[in-house]
């Protein structure tokens, strides 16, 4: 399944959805992750963490065009 980590909108929002360890897990279950680009700075995670977890990094577009979207706060 293709999984989309969108960056969090909402004003304030330090955290993000997935962390590196979460991508690890279910890329070994055999899912495909597209993060969005800087998702994870807010939570002091780089793109290269999630990236050397298997993740795809991707812009905005590619990371809602996903089959399932997981986000911390309701999309905007």
């Amino acid at each position: 399944m293709l999984i989309g980590v969108p960056a969090e909108s909402m004003a304030g929002e330090t955290r993000v959805a997935v962390t590196p360890e979460t991508v690890k897990k279910l890329k070994a279950q055999g899912h495909t992750l597209r993060i969005e680009a800087g998702a994870g700075i807010a939570a002091s995670v780089t793109d290269a963490a999630y990236e050397a977890a298997g993740g795809e990094i991707t812009d905005a577009a590619g990371a809602w065009g996903s089959d399932l979207l997981l986000k911390v706060r309701c999309p905007s």
